[in-house]
This record gives C-alpha cells, structure tokens and sequence, in this order.
C-alpha cells in the first residue's frame, strides 16, 4: 500500500506539471500591439533560458567573457565624469550625478545580447522551477558565467587603470576613492543592498521580455541600473571591476577586501534574483492551474 501511494502521488506530480505546460504553450497575447500575458513572458523567458542550456560550455564562456568586458564602459565614464566634477559639486552631489553614466554598459550588455549573471539569474532558475533543468545544472552554468563576467572585468579594469592617467581623463586617486564608497558600508549591509540589486535585475528580465520596441528596452535598462546606482546598491560585476581596480592602485584595499566584498554581492544578487522574481513570478502563473489538485 505504501509503494502505491507513493506512486500515485508521483503520477499526480506528472499530472501537475503537464498542465503546467500546456498553460504555458497556450499563454499567448492577442496581436502585437497587445500587451504580453504573463502566460506568455514566462514562456518566453523559459524558452530563452533553455537555449542558454542547450549552448556549449564555450560559447557560454565567450559571451559571459564579453559581458564583463563590455560592463567596463560604465566604470570608464564613472570615473571620466567623477575625476571631471571634482571641485565643481560637492562630494555628496557628485556620487549621485556619476549615476547618470552608469547604464551605459548594462545597455550594451543586454541589446548586445551578452550573457551577464546578474541578469540571467532568475532566467537560469526558471527551467529548474519547471522541471527542465537541474540544480546542478544550473550551478554549472552560473560558474561558467560568473567567471566569464570577472575575468572580463579584470581585464578591462587592468586596460582601463593604464590607459585613464595617461589620456588624463582620471587619476588614481578617483579609482581609490570609488572603490572606498562601494567597500564603505559593512558585509551584512552589502549583502541586503546585493539582494535588492539582484531583484531589480531579475525583473529588468523580466520587463524586457515584456516589451517589443528597441526604444522601450533602452529606456528599461536606464530606468533600472540608474536606480540601483543613485542609492548604492551593489551589482556583483561592476562592483568586481571597480573594487578590484582599487585593490590594484592603493594598498589599504586588500586581496581579503576584495575578495569578502565579491562573495557577499554575489550570494545577495542570485538570492535577489532566484528568490524574488524567478520563484516568486513562476509561483504566481502556476498555482492558479494547481488550485484544483
């Protein structure tokens, strides 16, 4: 009796999750100028998610590699227009001003279609919520992404460190004092702050899945990353590149420094975005079709 309640329970598993599917093949919003059904952005998002599994562990690496070169934009102009205000406002101004810069990469990242963690984080959940994926295929593929996005980041800071002084565009000195204000607050204030980031990036995903216009997804990205950099929060990758530049150009930003910082931001962005936004807007689609189980 208990080998055929396990069993029935199991079919009722199976039972739950085709329907699940068949909702979501069937998701599908009247004509193109009709907003997008939730139905129909979770299958998208699904089916964008399962092409990133289906590609090989190198291709995955190029483009994450590509992600964390091209995020280096945004540290360009943050320190070009950080280094270019000194002196002109006032230093509590001036963080706040540099905002402004700040999506310039992220724009270039996601219409180029370059795979950054931090905005694939709640995609990549998704398969694994449907039963598409494993757990453990998904950690694999967040490794590869997330050393694809750093070493992108090394890279470019290390490009970026030598070649700002020299064009006098910015000095050391603006690196450092950069680098200090993503490493001021404490691990378990970076941690909370990384949290939200990670939600605001997951649901930019999920916004840009939503929209059909190249003009509406610019405006989306903007509308994001400038939020998270006019309150501070801390992004994993560009927060990467500017803290490890510091760490590079003074000796009172340690190797520990760098490193506490980074796996804080990296653990609070994937809980953002897994937990809020890829749990919580799968959950929402399906337990309307399970309510009947």
């Amino acid at each position: 009796m208990a080998w055929k309640k396990e069993k029935t329970e199991e079919q009722l598993e199976a039972e739950k999750q085709r329907d699940i599917d068949k909702e979501l093949r069937r998701s599908d919003s009247k004509g193109k100028d009709t907003a997008k059904t939730h139905g129909e952005i979770l299958r998208e998002q699904i089916n964008h998610a399962k092409d990133t599994y289906d590609k090989s562990a190198q291709s995955i690496f190029t483009s994450s590699l590509t992600a964390g070169l091209e995020i280096g934009f945004s540290y360009l102009l943050i320190c070009t227009l950080y280094f270019f205000l000194i002196d002109k406002v006032d230093d509590s101004s001036l963080i706040r001003i540099v905002a402004l810069v700040y999506p310039l990469g992220f724009i270039l990242v996601v219409l180029g279609q370059s795979i950054l963690f931090t905005e694939q984080t709640a995609l990549l959940t998704l398969p694994v919520l449907n039963k598409k994926q494993t757990i453990g295929s998904m950690l694999k593929l967040w490794g590869i992404v997330i050393v694809g996005n750093l070493i992108g980041g090394y890279i470019i800071a290390g490009i970026l460190l030598w070649l700002g002084p020299h064009l006098g565009i910015f000095t050391i000195d603006v690196v450092v004092a950069i680098a200090e204000h993503v490493l001021h607050p404490p691990t378990t204030v970076v941690f909370v702050s990384a949290i939200v980031a990670g939600w605001l990036m997951g649901l930019l995903s999920w916004l840009l899945a939503s929209s059909r216009d190249t003009i509406s997804r610019i405006v989306m990205i903007f509308m994001i990353t400038a939020v998270m950099s006019f309150t501070g929060l801390h992004h994993s990758i560009i927060g990467s590149v500017e803290v490890f530049s510091g760490m590079l150009s003074s000796p009172d930003i340690s190797l520990w420094d760098y490193v506490s910082f980074q796996s804080t931001a990296l653990l609070g962005n994937a809980f953002g975005g897994a937990i809020f936004v890829a749990l919580l807007k799968y959950r929402a689609f399906v337990f309307n079709i399970i309510s009947k189980y």
